[in-house]
């Protein structure tokens, strides 16, 4: 039997993890909802881009150094996220919604299917070797992970900054708020695009990059992350660049103390589970109150 300090320092341990991997799922979850809060719609293929910007860096790794191998990873993922928008969605933005929904799940397949084609199905890894963790009192954290924290808060500081003091951070959250009434107002709305797709594909690459780092690389990684990233966008409410970083936080919180009640296994189902029950009771997400990109 444990003793209640044994306890204590396993649900501590828990909840450590959880920030950590949460910190990541943030990324992931102010990618998609900037998206939505700009043009309406959900991209389905955001995944991919989690995705590519992994496998770019393990293409990359293989001829530069990791570090070196990123910003080329990273250089080509923008590329691809523009492109999604520039090729697919901008010529059938006049549709439907229904449209570029439907347009957005055949990217998705195509691009997921791109990445079997050229790496194959098997699991694949970056090759580190495991680094030693660091200890704080009772509780373990990894090189790596810490790493992971830094990284994502540094991607997200960035943003904030954006958003707050700068004149294209005022322009994005005036876009989300009214689009039209924007481009009235003399807003430059292609800037404005090219800025979300561009912050978009950036954190989803990034946040990749980072999952990788802590576990495999693997086709289906994509749409798995994906599936998390909409559980906080759910969370945060549908446009809310704040709401969805504390979805995200959330959802990594919750799916580790999972662990602790069931397999390692059902992880992931967490997810699914918490987005079931928010379109049940709670549709307009738990932070929906907070307002849109702001």
């Amino acid at each position: 039997m444990w003793g209640e300090g044994e306890v204590s320092t396993y649900y501590a341990q828990l909840l450590l993890n959880g920030v950590i991997a949460g910190s990541v799922y943030a990324l992931f979850a102010v990618g998609l909802t900037m998206v939505y809060g700009v043009f309406r719609f959900i991209n389905f293929a955001h995944g991919e881009l989690i995705a590519w910007g992994a496998y770019l860096t393990l293409l990359f790794s293989q001829v530069l150094p990791f570090s070196a191998a990123v910003a080329p990873a990273l250089g080509l993922t923008l590329i691809l996220g523009i492109s999604q928008d520039r090729y697919v969605y901008s010529p059938l933005r006049r549709r439907s919604r229904i449209t570029l929904l439907i347009a957005s799940i055949g990217l998705s397949y195509f691009l997921r299917n791109a990445l079997r084609l050229v790496w194959g199905s098997d699991l694949q890894t970056y090759g580190f070797e495991a680094w030693r963790g660091l200890s704080f009192g009772d509780l373990n954290i990894t090189r790596i992970q810490l790493a992971m924290v830094a990284a994502a808060l540094l991607f997200l500081g960035f943003l904030y900054g954006l958003l707050k003091f700068t004149m294209l951070g005022k322009s994005l959250r005036a876009a989300a708020d009214n689009m039209e009434l924007a481009e009235i107002m003399g807003i430059d709305m292609k800037r404005v695009g090219m800025t979300v797709w561009t912050l978009s594909a950036l954190f989803a690459g990034a946040g990749g990059i980072l999952i990788g780092l802590d576990t495999n690389l693997e086709p289906m990684m994509g749409l798995t992350n994906l599936i998390k990233s909409f559980a906080a966008v759910l969370l945060g409410g549908a446009g809310n660049v704040w709401g969805a970083l504390l979805g995200g936080l959330f959802i990594g919180v919750a799916e580790n103390l999972g662990v602790a009640f069931f397999s390692p296994g059902y992880k992931d189902a967490v997810s699914f589970a918490l987005i079931v029950l928010l379109l049940l009771f709670r549709p307009a997400g738990l932070f929906g109150i907070l307002g849109g990109v702001r």
